[in-house]
């Protein structure tokens, strides 16, 4: 029986193929662990690149309806809802260490206390983001500007959108669940789903009812828990359609926390989500800045940065790709494959980042013709698209460094090479624009700097191979040992 895999026309896996092929060919990575990695990591990548598109297509769809003052209120928006989102992430991160080092093990039965366990920690932290953003939206947008169109537009999508904080949380930690027990279909199918049906919301909501920046937040929200209603059911041993049943369940019934599980989860996830956010909380400061060069550099500038998270969806499928496998090699105990594997998946991302770059940085001209139509303003967002372009690559190598590290649990460096990034470099470099000659040129060097910092230390940390070390406190032995002792 052909498995769903073997059902669907694959154009991305065949792209990723393709690359993996020409890699081992030349000698640079192993044929056996490419094609493992383009398996496990092509889902994640087309569930990234729908779920940026889907956030692209709500930024070129309110910027077509309402104006630049409606792409600058939701530009203003996301790094607010993005302090819930990045959390979720972190979380998350701890999720997969743990589940997919136990599936390396061979020992699953914890799986689902780890699931619980998570889901516990994601609701303690989402609710104060709703009630947040549901009570005082406008304060929290005006903190970044001041035109009052932008901020009514900004705090409008915020309350819809406080909605969704649980329910994102949730699929964060489904997906990552699913992953580290090498299913990455599953989360692809239901989360790509949730992102197409999201964008048919939206063209209904914003272009068939007049709905504008509400209508977009609206059909997030749908979307959000229409995801999380599937996910739940295939987690309660139900089957869902096109993915079938899940490889782990999850028993409501008994206990939802073990004080040494919830000690790991906190410890791998704490400095993930403490990356995470120095990464969100940098956004307030460079939009504040941003916004200093006028309305039309803001969003220049936030469309350069979204479109530079829709080029740098390989690092969804390559760094969750290196996490799960990665992670099973040193559940198992063996270093030396893990290491392989790192090793490996780092060089295949960065040659599908390569391509992917280039593409962008030829075809940026048409690309901003998608998101605005004046002809200065096109010229504007051009140039930013182009930055971006260049800036992902340094994404590719911190996104397939922080894999290995994210698996073994070492989890700190990433938020060092975050700190240092943004706010040695990113942020003054930024400012500098302001108070100095290099005006909106520093804008640029500040999108560089963001991504080209945090690669050097994060590859630093990784080649060092302390992370293999680290792992070896966090692997289900060591949880049995700590019991017994």
């Amino acid at each position: 029986m052909s498995t769903p895999v073997e059902r669907w026309p694959n154009p991305v896996k065949a792209v990723i193929d393709w690359i993996g092929t020409a890699l081992a060919r030349a000698g640079i990575i192993d044929e056996s662990r490419a094609r493992e990695t383009a398996d496990l990591a092509w889902p994640r990548i087309v569930t990234g690149f729908a779920r940026m598109s889907q956030s692209a297509a709500d930024l070129a769809m309110v910027g077509t309806a309402v104006g630049a003052a409606a792409i600058t209120g939701l530009g203003f928006a996301s790094p607010f809802w993005l302090l819930g989102v990045t959390l979720a992430l972190g979380l998350s991160g701890g999720t997969i260490s743990q589940v997919s080092q136990r599936y390396g093990s061979g020992d699953q039965s914890e799986v689902p206390l780890v699931v619980k366990q998570s889901v516990l920690v994601e609701l303690c932290l989402a609710v104060p983001f709703v009630l947040a953003f549901a009570t005082i939206p406008e304060r929290l947008i005006g903190l970044l500007g001041a035109d009052p169109a932008a901020i009514d537009y900004g705090a409008t999508y915020l309350r819809v959108m406080s909605l969704a904080v649980v329910f994102e949380f949730a699929n964060k930690i489904a997906s990552r669940t699913l992953v580290g027990a090498d299913d990455a279909w599953t989360p692809m199918v239901v989360r790509s789903g949730g992102a197409f049906v999201n964008i048919g919301l939206n063209a209904l909501f914003i272009f068939g009812l007049g709905l504008g920046v509400f209508g977009a937040a609206l059909g997030t929200v749908v979307a959000t828990v229409f995801v999380t209603a599937t996910f739940a059911w295939g987690f309660l041993g139900g089957s869902p359609p096109l993915v079938g049943r899940f490889p782990t369940t999850v028993d409501v019934r008994g206990p939802a926390w073990d004080p040494h599980l919830g000690r790991q989860l906190l410890q791998i996830s704490g400095p993930l989500m403490l990356t995470r956010l120095a990464q969100t909380l940098a956004r307030f400061p460079l939009l504040g800045i941003v916004a200093l060069f006028g309305p039309g550099v803001v969003a220049a500038f936030v469309t350069g940065r979204r479109v530079r998270g829709l080029i740098g969806t390989p690092g969804w499928g390559f760094g969750l790709a290196s996490s799960s496998l990665v992670g099973r090699h040193l559940g198992a105990g063996d270093e030396r494959e893990a290491e392989a594997y790192a090793r490996d998946i780092l060089r295949y991302s960065m040659a599908a980042y390569a391509v992917l770059a280039v593409v962008a940085f030829v075809l940026a001209r048409p690309i901003a013709r998608a998101f605005v139509s004046d002809p200065d303003l096109v010229a504007s967002v051009t140039t930013f698209v182009r930055v971006a372009a260049v800036s992902v690559l340094g994404a590719g190598v911190n996104q397939s460094t922080v894999g290995p590290l994210r698996a073994s649990g070492d989890t700190r460096w990433p938020l060092y090479g975050k700190l240092v990034g943004l706010y040695c470099f990113a942020i003054p470099l930024a400012y500098a624009g302001v108070v100095t000659p290099l005006g909106i040129d520093a804008l640029y060097l500040s999108l560089v700097a963001e991504t080209t910092v945090p690669a050097a230390v994060t590859y630093y940390r990784y080649r060092s191979g302390r992370w293999k070390a680290v792992s070896r406190a966090f692997r289900p032995d060591a949880s049995k040992d700590d019991t017994a002792g």
